[in-house]
This record gives structure tokens, C-alpha cells and sequence, in this order.
């Protein structure tokens, strides 16, 4: 088989609502669920937003500590493992409400998003010079794992200019995200013009949004990603009309993934590829 690969389940998101879906996981008890047959069909990496009862996205730290009790205890009692890495991404959020639920998380990594975006002409997905050093000086305090989601082109330019000023550090876990629309599209274009502007010893995984799900999984196994980013924040279908589960769109990675020749990697084979140390037992 070929190099190992990681598996990331992106499960709910911060927009992903219940008329869209029934399958999308809302509460604590149902991130949970969810995040055990996820790991149970072969990802190594859940990344997870929260929501309020109402459903709303949220970053409130109450929140954030029963749900990541509740996963990993759910892990635990199926003696089940994977790399927790929750989302610091929140545009109408205080810079203090996006970085601070960290320190009682204790994740092996967090999202970094470098730069900001009009998503999809609806609203600013804003993401701060001010912020981003805040939250890059910071989870390099926590030893904390950036992934660094890459959305267009001027974000990867951001990336090399954080990491000269010492707010990043390398070697960089790149994610791309494409096919949102203001963005940069999910094709091979765009992924031919990104993929060399990578940081040297960078490892990268790729998702795309809607219906640049499938070909952007296609175009990574195709270059030889690390990496591949399913679940409902990104995609709901998984056919034509047909309305997906979480742990049905990692098992179809999985799938794809072996087609490939790529051998699926453990929790504790992706810490080796992306050089984190495991935290919380």
C-alpha cells in the first residue's frame, strides 16, 4: 500500500441547519455519537464546531467543555482514539471567545484561518491580522497544532508572512478548503496553483465545498494529499439527492482512499505524520 493517509471528519460546522438535513449532529450527545461512528469508519481527525440549544452557532465555553467531555468519554468507553481539533472561527465572536476555549480543551490542534473572505457574497468571514497573531502566538504557548485552512490564493501568501514574523512555525499542516463560492474554486487549477506555494515539509490534506466534495478528494489522491476532509460542514449528499451521514462520507474517503493504493492512518499514526503529542487520555 502507499503512504498512510489521514482521515478528518468535519461534523457540523457553524451553518450546516436541520432543514438542510436531519442527519447533522446539534447537541453535545449527538456531536458524540457522531464522532464515534466517524472514528469507527476511519477518521483519525474530528474537527468540531459547537451550537447553542437553538441550534446557533456558538463559542460559549460551557458549551465547548460538555461537548468535548461528552466525545471523549464516548471515545473512551468504545476504546476508540482521535485528534480532537476544534474550530477558532467565528466572525461575530470576540477575539477572547475564539481562543480561550483551548486552554481547558487541551487539543492536539485548532483551526487557523489566515485571512478573510466574503463567503459565498453573504457575509464577511473575517479573520484579523490583530487575531491571527493573537491566536498564533498563543496555541504555540499550549502546544497546540495549527490547521491551517486555505480558502484563496492570498491566503497561502499570509501563511509565509506569518510564519517570517515567528506566528506560525513549520513545519505547517495545510488544509485546503475549495469551491466556496468568493473563494477559489475546487478544481485542478486551483489546486495546481496552491499545492507549490506550500511551505517546504508541509503536510496537506483537501476538502471541497457542495459539489467539489468529490472531485477535490479525486485531485488529492491524485497529488498525493496527506490528508482528506469529509462531513456535513462541508457536503450533505452523498448521491444525487440523497442525503448523507457523517460516517457514510468517511467511509466513502476510505474507500476512495484504498482505490488509491492508500493505506488509512490510525490516531496515532496521523500524530507521527503531523508531529503532535497526544494530551488528554
Amino acid at each position: 500500500m502507499g503512504k498512510k493517509i489521514m482521515i478528518t471528519a468535519a461534523l457540523v460546522g457553524n451553518g450546516t441547519t436541520r432543514a438542510q438535513t436531519p442527519h447533522v449532529p446539534i447537541t453535545p450527545d449527538e456531536i458524540a455519537a457522531d464522532a464515534v461512528a466517524c472514528v469507527k469508519a476511519g477518521a483519525s481527525i474530528l474537527h468540531i464546531h459547537v451550537r447553542d440549544k437553538d441550534g446557533i452557532n456558538t463559542m460559549d465555553p460551557e458549551v465547548w467543555k460538555e461537548t468535548i467531555t461528552k466525545v471523549r468519554a464516548a471515545l473512551k468507553a468504545e476504546g476508540l482514539d482521535a485528534i480532537l481539533n476544534p474550530t477558532t472561527s467565528g466572525s461575530k465572536f470576540s477575539d477572547e471567545l475564539r481562543i480561550n476555549h483551548l486552554d481547558f480543551i487541551k487539543p492536539e490542534m485548532c483551526s487557523f484561518d489566515p485571512g478573510s473572505m466574503n463567503w459565498a457574497n453573504s457575509f464577511v468571514f473575517l479573520n484579523t491580522p490583530s487575531f491571527l497573531e493573537k491566536l498564533g502566538k498563543h496555541i504555540q504557548e499550549i502546544d497546540v497544532k495549527p490547521e491551517i485552512e486555505i480558502f484563496d490564493g492570498g491566503h497561502i501568501q499570509n501563511v509565509n508572512y506569518y510564519i517570517k514574523k515567528g506566528i506560525l512555525k513549520t513545519p505547517c499542516h495545510i488544509q485546503f478548503v475549495l469551491g466556496v463560492t468568493g473563494a477559489m474554486p475546487g478544481d485542478a487549477e486551483a489546486l495546481a496553483y496552491l499545492l507549490p506555494k506550500i511551505p517546504e515539509g508541509s503536510t496537506w490534506s483537501i476538502t471541497g465545498i457542495g459539489k467539489a466534495h468529490i472531485p477535490c478528494m479525486l485531485l488529492g489522491l491524485a497529488a498525493g494529499c496527506d490528508g482528506l476532509r469529509v462531513g456535513l460542514e462541508d457536503n450533505l449528499y452523498l448521491d444525487k439527492g440523497v442525503l448523507a451521514t457523517n460516517a457514510q462520507l468517511v467511509e466513502r474517503a476510505v474507500k476512495f482512499a484504498k482505490l488509491a493504493n492508500r493505506e488509512i492512518a490510525t490516531a496515532a499514526e496521523a500524530r507521527e505524520i503531523l508531529g503532535v503529542t497526544k494530551k488528554v487520555d
